[in-house]
């Protein structure tokens, strides 16, 4: 990348402007999604204790004096058993290649694994620059995050691991700090102001299965995508009016989420109306349907269209 120089007051070269793109690694759940919310200041990704909440890559932009972040939260490292999580791996392995650093995070509450030093592996064998986090240190003992911070330190350096909590927001400016003295001299990719690069129907349909993982708990939350028909916003009144469908695998499935009476979906459709108008900033008219789609994630044409 080129540094960009623009000429301030009387001639003088003003300051250098660092930018660059950042992967952000680690297993499934060790909160990537939390750290980058946290980080942006806003919900640009959702969030879940489930493994595979994050199904494509999603990018949210950090900008500041002289700088700007745009960090692409990915799916977790896993080993793919269907075309959905053969396809979230791919994502992951070609961003990879193409990043200017990464954002390589642990988590305290879990001991190192296979996949940590996995990951770990292929960071230090790429040799780009790179941020390793310890999260989760709120959800532990002292000593057992101090353990966990020295298991860290062995696969990546002394003194190359900063604990946080991106929950509680604990260490959050550090990394911040740190990931900005690894960008290289480079463009503003986005507006100041802008967060994400993610289109609305996209971040609607996230938001919807964030509350559909959130109230199935482990009934259903691999089986469930959403698709957004239609996000139309009424000229007579400040309305937008969004319908999406909620896609299962099985009709049992269908009947956990739409729940004894129909309670479920209610209650999915008012709790994600909610998050949605934070974003969009107008009272939203959600109208959800539940369909079955046998066996979606192993069609490599259903995944293409959902995820």
């Amino acid at each position: 990348m080129s540094a960009v120089v623009e000429r301030g007051g009387g001639g003088q070269p003003a300051r250098v402007f660092h930018s660059g793109f950042v992967a952000v690694l680690g297993r499934p759940n060790v909160g990537k999604s939390t750290l980058v919310n946290r980080l942006v200041g806003r919900k640009v990704s959702i969030v879940s204790d489930h493994p595979q909440t994050t199904r494509r890559r999603i990018s949210g932009v950090v900008s500041g004096d002289g700088f700007q972040i745009v960090l692409l939260d990915l799916p977790g490292f896993q080993r793919p058993f269907d075309s959905l999580t053969v396809r979230m791996q791919a994502t992951v392995d070609a961003t990879v290649k193409e990043v200017d650093g990464a954002l390589v995070m642990l988590a305290a509450d879990e001991a190192l694994g296979g996949g940590d030093r996995f990951i770990a592996k292929a960071v230090l064998e790429a040799r780009a620059p790179f941020v390793a986090v310890l999260n989760k240190v709120d959800a532990v003992s002292d000593g057992v995050a101090a353990a966990r911070h020295a298991d860290a330190e062995a696969l990546f350096g002394a003194g190359r691991v900063r604990a946080v909590s991106a929950l509680r927001g604990d260490g959050v400016g550090g990394v911040a700090d740190d990931l900005v003295a690894l960008l290289p001299e480079g463009p503003e990719y986005f507006p100041a102001d802008a967060v994400s690069d993610q289109p609305l129907e996209l971040l609607v349909a996230e938001l919807i299965r964030e509350q559909a993982l959130r109230l199935t708990r482990d009934e259903v939350p691999h089986s469930v995508a959403v698709q957004v028909e239609s996000i139309c916003e009424r000229r007579d009144k400040p309305l937008v009016e969004i319908a999406a469908d909620l896609i299962v695998e099985y009709e049992s499935q269908k009947a956990i989420l739409i729940g004894k009476g129909g309670r479920t979906i209610k209650r999915l459709g008012s709790d994600a109306r909610r998050e949605i108008e934070a974003v969009v900033g107008a009272q939203v008219f959600l109208a959800l349907r539940v369909k079955v789609r046998r066996r979606w994630r192993r069609d490599d044409a259903s995944v293409e269209r959902l995820l």
